[in-house]
């Protein structure tokens, strides 16, 4: 079975259970409020399961020792707290797992004050380990004692039973998961819900395999990434997408949006990501870049930034390392090329780096042409630039483009590809097929001209073009139009008036018959 087929498969069974789960909360709150239940939980209980598989690991030759007696026991309880913090990063206690809970459920002596402790037990044992940042507020935006969950806390008990009992019904196969599984719950929710919480609430969750596409282009011939490095990472889909390409030792990344940071640390735990290999912090990556990160430099970087945002394009920043070189900022409105910026400042000298960004960025003028000819003609940095189909996007049917960079490159070109037709048409978006994708792939590594598909534009040929990028400009896609025979179309009147004249002369013949003139 092909990826995308998987995928589909995976996804409409999760997407039916989060279904009967998103129902038993649509009438209390908006979607862009109950989503946050529905993940906390799902999150729940994964770290549960996954605690519960490295106990029973480690006591497996202790004579079947549980983890409840291993916790009660003198003996055992530090050793196990210990190896809990060091390799997982926190602890729950066995009265709060989630298999307990749902036991409690089904006997009736569940309450929700039972979930809010368990949720406090996790922090509380992160407090003063490595693991604290990681798990701070990680579940503050999953408010138990919300009254849109229920006026009374018998009401909020009862509701939120009932969804663990739906999520505890879903098989998730974590780990050999085709798809990302807290990302794709999420997209999925806010699909669903748009027009209650709102289409900007989606916050750009790239599909998955455009995130695969990025991932094999700045992947290309390694085998293993010391870091990659997301500065609008979202739910960190496309963070985590890279690692399925090569080896991945750290994973960094920041997201401005709380909640969306909070999946982001989720999913990485989700998708095995020990807390000390991943770095996210939440923060405006423009107006205030992580310290630590802005003096590394990245193997990868991939982005695919909120389209045309604003920004405050403070004149301060033509003092900023990131900006200073280029001689203008980007305007206000269209804070596209500041993301560019930002990244090529963190790239490293021997990395690559795929920004998925509007097609206005390749032809626009004033500030972003002179940023972008400095990018083309001093630094030569640009590498290829890849026109995606439109409609691939929730929240936006426009085209978008892939910008891929490389700071040291050994030609002085640019590679163009037209890929706007490589999709099969989906129910709401368009999707990139696996044969689209290493189309696509195959393309960028062969460096060939195509024709109607792929142009490699010498530099010349961009500066003839005053620096405009426009991908119709290099890749010429126009279809003649069939050469219509004017005599053959006349002839074909004719013959129609004639057939015309005949049936009005029979309709008379009838009419005058029934004495209808």
């Amino acid at each position: 079975m092909k990826t995308n087929e998987i995928q589909s498969k995976q996804q409409n069974e999760l997407h039916s259970q989060l279904w009967a789960c998103a129902n038993d909360l649509r009438g209390n709150m908006d979607a862009s409020e109950f989503k946050n239940y529905i993940l906390g939980l799902i999150f729940y209980r994964f770290l549960s399961e996954q605690l519960l598989e490295k106990v029973d690991n480690e006591l497996k030759d202790e004579g079947g020792v549980t983890y409840a007696e291993a916790f009660k026991s003198e003996e055992y309880k530090d050793d196990i707290v210990s190896i809990l913090l060091e390799e997982l990063g926190y602890v729950i206690e066995p009265q709060f797992l989630w298999n307990t809970i749902v036991d409690m459920i089904n006997e009736d002596k569940f309450n929700i004050t039972v979930l809010a402790n368990a949720i406090n037990s996790i922090n509380e044992s992160t407090l003063g380990q490595a693991s604290e940042e990681d798990f701070n507020g990680l579940f503050e935006d999953m408010d138990l004692n919300s009254n849109k969950l229920g006026k009374t806390e018998t009401d909020r008990s009862k509701l939120i039973a009932k969804v663990i009992l739906k999520i505890n019904a879903i098989d998730f196969k974590f780990k050999d998961s085709e798809i990302d599984v807290l990302g794709d719950a999420y997209e999925y929710l806010i699909g669903q819900f748009a027009a209650s919480a709102g289409k900007k609430a989606g916050e750009f969750y790239t599909p998955q395999q455009v995130s695969k596409l990025l991932a094999k282009i700045v992947t290309l011939g390694k085998d293993k990434l010391k870091n990659v490095y997301d500065p609008t990472c979202g739910s960190g889909s496309l963070l985590l997408r890279v690692a399925r390409e090569c080896d991945v030792v750290s994973f960094y990344g920041q997201e401005m949006v709380s909640t969306t940071y909070n999946l982001a640390r989720m999913n990485m735990l989700l998708h095995g990501v020990k807390y000390n290999r991943f770095h996210i912090e939440n923060n405006d990556t423009l107006e205030y870049p992580d310290k630590d990160m802005l003096e590394m430099k990245f193997d990868a970087v991939v982005a695919n930034p909120p389209y045309s945002a604003n920004w405050s394009a403070d004149p301060k920043f033509l003092d900023d390392e990131r900006f200073s070189r280029y001689g203008k900022l980007a305007p206000k409105s269209k804070a596209d090329y500041a993301f560019v910026q930002h990244m090529l400042y963190e790239l490293d000298d021997a990395g690559t780096m795929a920004v998925v960004l509007p097609h206005g960025v390749l032809f626009r003028g004033a500030a972003e042409e002179t940023i972008r000819k400095f990018i083309i003609s001093e630094k030569n940095w640009l590498d290829a630039v890849i026109g995606l189909p439109a409609n691939l996007f929730y929240g936006t049917s426009i085209p978008t483009c892939v910008l891929v960079f490389k700071k040291c490159r050994t030609t002085n070109d640019i590679l163009f590809i037209d890929a706007s037709k490589e999709y099969v048409s989906g129910k709401n978006q368009n999707i990139l097929s696996d044969e689209n994708v290493e189309k696509i792939l195959n393309t960028y590594k062969e460096r060939k001209d195509i024709e109607k598909y792929a142009h490699v534009a010498q530099l010349s040929e961009i500066e003839e073009n005053e620096f405009n990028l426009n991908i119709p400009r290099y890749v010429d896609t126009f279809e003649e139009e069939e050469e219509i025979d004017i005599q053959a179309v006349q002839k074909e009147i004719k013959e129609l008036e004639a057939k015309r004249a005949e049936l009005d002369a029979e309709i008379a013949k009838y009419l005058k018959e029934l004495g209808i003139e």
